[in-house]
């Protein structure tokens, strides 16, 4: 059953992800656009962009909603849909909480440990990995349009993007405001 699986699979996703939500979007992208086919790429990309809207952390947030969404695309009642939510939320908070509880008094006693360190400096370039798989998963047709299909799109899309990183890293405007901008001027070109 489909609630069984999606337990299971946010379940190994919580536990092997380091580095936060963006780290472990290209690990939901995996199980649930690639080996599950819970969801087109599409519908992943949409789900990306409302998990960034909303409030809370963004790994959970497209736990919940692609929880949700895999459960209504095999075609279960809409009930259901919300138990899938559910279930792959949490799945996806249970066992690295676990695993905190467990080991934060040892890091805590143990943080200036050799060991400890070289774990940690272990894990960095991993993470910063995993975030760039996330930055060139949602580097797409789907966020920016296919030139075969309308140059026109896809060169505002990368135009757009382009000024809204170096405003946002440059200049430091508010990634909010810069986010509205876009997308009123989307809003008029689209």
């Amino acid at each position: 059953m489909i609630l069984l699986k999606l337990f299971i699979v946010f379940s190994k996703i919580g536990i092997f992800n380091f580095g936060g939500g963006y780290a472990m979007l290209s690990l939901i992208y995996g199980e649930v656009v690639m080996k599950n086919h819970w969801l087109t790429n599409s519908e992943f990309t949409d789900i990306v962009a409302i998990s960034q809207s909303t409030p809370g952390p963004i790994g959970i947030n497209v736990a919940t909603y692609v929880g949700y969404t895999a459960v209504i695309n095999d075609g279960y009642a809409q009930w259901v849909g919300f138990l899938g939510s559910i279930i792959a939320s949490l799945s996806i908070m249970w066992l690295p909480f676990i695993l905190m509880i467990a080991i934060s008094h040892y890091l805590i006693t143990h943080k200036n440990s050799p060991i400890v360190k070289n774990i940690f400096a272990a894990l960095r370039p991993t993470i910063v990995g995993l975030i760039a798989a996330a930055a060139l998963l949602l580097i797409n047709k789907e966020n920016f349009g296919a030139p075969q299909e309308s140059l026109f799109t896809f060169i505002v899309s990368i135009f757009i993007f382009t000024i809204a990183f170096l405003v946002t890293k440059r200049y430091k405007v508010n990634p909010i405001l810069t986010m509205l901008f876009c997308g009123i001027i989307g809003l008029f070109l689209y």
